[in-house]
């Protein structure tokens, strides 16, 4: 594997060459265009959102990608244990990046709306007077409605009124300390549990986990001053980010940006092409700030203290009955 491997890597910002002469044709562009350095996707999307040292950058997407960089001076040769990667110079020229996630975010709320979607699938067309074109428009209306209004529900629902408990290692847990046989639960069901309930469980497990590696940064000696948040359900949920930002116990700032992605790969061009001199400088000129700011309900961060305790024991539980 070693002998496929690339020796030499570059920042973001660094010239690799022109375009070829193939694909200028292809483009309908010259062939002076500049081409810089690749980079991750999330990496960039950092960029974009305006990632700055002691930031945690997440997105919070289908999965978790959380990113924070720090001065290389700073870090010296300090590893932090259990996360995904730790480069220098791999978001920022500069400044070493550190990288951690989960393997389920989005993804887990998704699955519950399959779970509930069932019997409209499997069920539905069975039944008489139904026909294709009015079973289709259930399918999706139904589907189309299902997170909004278990979130609306869901949010009526005070924790210390739910005896329900989510572990949020559906896809396996990816940090802090990568397992990938583990699998997620749920405890404290009774009969009188509803859909809701277990949905903002779930919610819950995916905060509790977004704080554990918050958590490890800290306990490794990487402090973090504020959260930045871009991704779809960044975007779409104020009952998640809430609930984020009172399990973490800090106000996230929403990235304004559509495609945070795509303008941090235009910044990275920009410097790339002499438009701007670092990646800072493309970041003041170009970025698009922030739509929106939650802050931490000071009563619900004392409930979801005491949570996520129990969130630790009993993920110390499963983890320790799991087959590995």
């Amino acid at each position: 594997m070693k002998e496929r491997l690339f020796e030499e890597t570059a920042t973001c910002d660094v010239l690799v060459g022109t375009l070829s002469e193939k694909w200028a044709i292809k483009l309908g562009l010259p062939t002076t265009v500049a081409v810089g350095a690749g980079a991750f996707d999330a990496h960039l999307g950092a960029l974009g959102a305006e990632i700055a040292p002691y930031q945690l950058s997440k997105v919070m997407g289908t999965s978790a990608c959380d990113m924070l960089i720090v001065p290389a001076e700073e870090v010296g040769d300090r590893l932090v244990e259990g996360i995904c990667g730790q480069v220098d110079g791999s978001i920022v020229p500069g400044m070493v990046g550190m990288e951690a996630g989960q393997s389920a975010f989005g993804d887990i709320y998704a699955w519950f709306r399959d779970l509930l979607m069932w019997p409209i699938e499997n069920v539905l067309p069975g039944i008489a007077g139904f026909d294709e074109p009015a079973i289709e428009k259930i399918r999706k209306d139904s589907a189309d409605r299902m997170i909004a209004r278990l979130s609306e529900a869901a949010e009526k629902i005070h924790p210390d009124e739910s005896s329900l408990l989510a572990l949020d290692w559906m896809n396996g847990r990816r940090t802090p300390d990568a397992n990938l046989n583990l699998k997620g639960a749920i405890m404290g069901l009774t009969l009188g549990t509803e859909a809701p309930a277990i949905f903002r469980a779930l919610v819950e497990a995916t905060a509790y986990g977004a704080r554990m590696i918050m958590e490890r940064f800290v306990n490794e000696g990487v402090r973090i001053d504020g959260v930045i948040a871009l991704g779809g359900v960044a975007k779409k949920s104020p009952l998640v980010m809430q609930i984020v930002s009172n399990v973490l116990d800090k106000p996230i700032r929403v990235a304004r940006s559509e495609q945070a992605v795509a303008l941090g790969t235009a910044m990275a061009a920009a410097v790339v092409a002499g438009v701007h001199k670092t990646i800072p400088e493309a970041q003041a000129a170009m970025g698009g700030g922030f739509e929106t700011e939650y802050h931490p309900d000071p009563a619900m961060v004392r409930i979801y203290a005491e949570l996520y305790e129990q969130y630790k024991r009993f993920g110390d539980f499963v983890e320790g009955e799991t087959l590995c």
